[in-house]
């Protein structure tokens, strides 16, 4: 199984398009080489798992526990970047052995998780095709997805997973009519913490985070049929938004969209699961969901930020002026033609 990390097409699929001094069209003939190698050299179920294992690793597990590292060792420099402060901390200043056992706990749960998500996306693979002897789950081909194909399936594996997520989180894990055990399940696990921190993204009861986090995730891939890939860079993105959405920092590498989607995760723990139950806010501000800033407030603050609303007046003023310009030009070309006949 190491082999197809360590071996070279996986080394030259992960380096040579990125630190190569080739040209364009030559980086991507290594990749496609590379890729095709990496395809017919092992099965398509290994190399699936293994890429998808080495995204969750690399970009989540790993810089979750750094955050998370950072938070419990240097909890005074850590408070300072806590939207919440003190209280977004895992463990306080002086924490008991219980309160650091029981964060262990969580930790080991919330990896258990991934894992169990993992060995989930495996097993429908395997039920596909060995059991129904039907094509795979995910597309793994040696060709190449196109860009434009990439940013639809993306765009369109995006929106069914609001759409999923916020159905399912709201109508079944906040459902105590028809799911009580699993709502009951969820309150207890993840709704127990006081606020959302490092690896908290996977931490709850093995089937509520199967119902909020890893069917909403898995399902678009599953029923668009994601090239591998596309799938890639989906599962990339997505355990990167989990990363900082829920490491309580008010500081985002893009606090457009990271920040607005922190602080509804934040508001959905503190107001114990009354809004907020979708990951983008799309949902939630259609359904009258939010708590606190929606989506829209999100996009007019970082209009103001960013003064788009005088930018626009600025364009308008330059294109009238250049209209104008242009409209006495050829006034006053045609006032020059009639002197000219006139003088003839």
């Amino acid at each position: 199984m190491t082999d197809a990390i360590i071996g070279l097409p996986m080394l030259s699929f992960l380096l040579i398009p990125t630190v190569s001094s080739y040209s364009t069209s030559l980086n991507l003939l290594f990749f496609y080489l590379t890729w095709s190698t990496l395809v017919l050299s092992h099965p398509p179920l290994k190399v699936e798992i293994i890429a998808s294992l080495a995204v969750r690793l690399l970009f989540y597990v790993f810089p979750s526990l750094f955050f998370l590292a950072f938070d419990a060792f240097v909890p005074s420099a850590a408070e300072n970047l806590k939207a919440l402060g003190d209280s977004a901390l895992p463990l306080k200043k002086n924490a008991s052995k219980k309160r650091t056992i029981a964060l262990l706990r969580m930790v080991g749960w919330s990896i258990f998780n991934t894992l169990l998500g993992l060995t989930i996306q495996a097993s429908v693979e395997l039920v596909f095709t060995r059991v129904l002897l039907w094509r795979s789950a995910l597309r793994v081909t040696t060709t190449l997805p196109l860009p434009w194909g990439i940013i639809k399936d993306l765009a369109k594996g995006y929106l069914l997973r609001e759409l999923i997520a916020y159905t399912l989180h709201r109508y079944i894990l906040h459902n105590w009519n028809h799911t009580v055990s699993l709502s009951r399940n969820h309150r207890d696990w993840y709704h127990a913490i006081e606020a959302p921190f490092p690896l908290s993204a996977t931490y709850d009861h093995p089937l509520a985070y199967l119902v909020r986090s890893f069917l909403p995730m898995y399902l678009p891939a599953l029923i668009l049929r994601f090239h591998l890939l596309t799938y890639i860079f989906y599962l990339t993105l997505t355990s990167l938004e989990e990363t900082f959405a829920y490491s309580g920092y008010s500081t985002m590498p893009t606090n457009f969209i990271l920040g607005g989607m922190a602080r509804r995760t934040d508001n959905h723990v503190l107001c114990d699961g009354e809004g907020n139950f979708g990951p983008w806010g799309l949902c939630d501000w259609l359904m009258g969901t939010s708590v606190g800033a929606d989506v829209v407030d999100d996009v007019v603050a970082e209009a103001d930020k960013h003064d788009v609303s005088g930018k626009v007046e600025r364009a308008k003023g330059r294109v009238r002026r250049g209209v104008s310009r242009e409209a006495n030009g050829a006034k006053g070309a045609v006032t020059r033609r009639t002197r000219r006949r006139a003088d003839d």
